[in-house]
């Protein structure tokens, strides 16, 4: 098997599974892009099988610390792993993330359910290679054998970094001829909020799985009061609040067509919401000069990096955000801030939210820190699998 000899300080020596282009000592027996290789030290001990790619900057990932192979067997018994860990942690297996990269043993590929329907995204060359292997893997697994369909939604941008195409696609069955509809924020005392989800062109896979958790927990803030759902996308936070109560609700979102998709979902749900189509920043400028104001305010935006190189330009939106927000909060309302840039860790994410207070002469509680759910665990070794962070905060009145 071909490999690379990994130089003394690389960060795989110490935990970590990838290996940088910086980081290689040698190569030997010509390894091919997408092949898997071999990774060795300089003592000539193996350390593991990895997925090999050139045109990357990550040019190994590893898989496994023993001598390993990518065919149908490994997939099915990482696929079979990653469902028995979120059955023993009490994961709802037919509304998740069945599979999460490296978390999950299986680098780039990631697998998220809806239903009836699986959604598969292959981020690195050597998965995306093998896709018809996973495909028969997660037909064999007995909790996902009656799946309808597996659907391809390999349009995220991070593909280009592998030297990859964009596209999407269907692998297995029929794709739902239009959009399907999810039930979430199940409660024994509550009816469940449905929302239309179009698995084959809504953002990431068709739906925020990673925040499923907390919008119960955002929207018991919510009664009486009035509320401000920003970035609001298909509309769930707002139509959260609004079933818990919330004297009103209001929507922003840039997106023409989310803003019509969360429409719908109001209209599905019988909930009233003020669904406004506008850019964030402009509508909280313009929020500002009219001398509004919120009890609950829900700052949910997209990454505002992609790249450590606009990590400078990310903090300035993010603490910019977060100064309009703290203006437009009544005297002891709420704030529910989050962030998914891998890039903006949370040590600076909390200090960027501090400086913003600062700036507005405001102070706060925190109420609640929120983490990535059960089925996208972190991986302590491997920073990069934690990406998501947020925080409940509360307003102090008087200082």
């Amino acid at each position: 098997m071909a490999g690379l000899v990994i130089k003394p300080r690389a960060r795989i020596l110490h935990g970590h599974d990838w290996v940088f282009s910086g980081e290689v000592l040698k190569a030997f027996g010509n390894p091919m892009d997408g092949d898997v290789i071999s990774l060795k030290d300089g003592r000539d001990h193996l350390i593991g099988s990895a997925i090999y790619n050139s045109k990357s900057q990550i040019v190994a990932r590893r898989f496994s610390r023993r001598r390993q192979d990518l065919d149908l067997d490994f997939f099915q018994r990482r696929i079979a792993q990653a469902v028995e860990y979120r059955k023993r942690r009490g994961v709802d297996l037919r509304l998740c993330r069945l599979v999460w990269s490296e978390s999950d043993g299986l680098p780039g590929v990631i697998v998220d359910r809806y239903g009836d329907h699986a959604v598969l995204q292959t981020l690195t060359l050597a998965m995306d290679q093998r896709k018809a292997l996973i495909v028969e893997a997660l037909k064999a697994t007995g909790e996902l054998s009656a799946l309808h369909s597996i659907i391809e939604r390999n349009d995220a941008p991070v593909r280009r970094a592998e030297g990859m195409e964009l596209h999407t696609g269907v692998l297995m069955g029929e794709a739902p001829s239009g959009p399907i509809v999810i039930e979430i924020n199940r409660t024994p005392q509550r009816t469940p909020l449905q929302l239309e989800i179009d698995l084959m062109h809504a953002q990431k896979t068709g739906f925020y799985l990673d925040q499923l958790g907390h919008y119960g927990t955002v929207a018991r803030y919510a009664r009486d009061r009035s509320v401000l759902d920003c970035f609001t996308s298909q509309g769930a936070f707002a139509l959260a609040c609004a079933r818990a109560g919330a004297a009103k609700v209001t929507g922003v979102e840039g997106s023409a067509e989310s803003v019509a998709t969360a429409r719908r979902n109001g209209e599905r749900n019988q909930l009233a919401v003020e669904w406004i189509e506008q850019d964030v920043f402009q509508f909280l400028r313009a929020a500002e000069k009219a001398e509004a104001e919120y009890d609950l305010i829900i700052l949910d935006p997209p990454s505002f990096t992609k790249t450590k190189g606009g990590l400078r330009d990310a903090l300035r939106g993010y603490r910019e955000l977060h100064v309009r927000a703290f203006k437009l909060l009544s005297r002891d309302g709420i704030l529910a801030t989050f962030s998914c840039s891998h890039h903006v860790s949370e040590t600076v994410f909390n200090q960027t939210i501090a400086d913003a207070l600062v700036d507005v002469r405001r102070s706060a509680r925190r109420l609640h820190r929120f983490e990535q759910a059960l089925d996208h665990p972190v991986l302590p070794t491997l920073p990069e699998t934690e990406y998501f962070k947020g925080l409940l905060l509360e307003m102090m009145p008087g200082r």
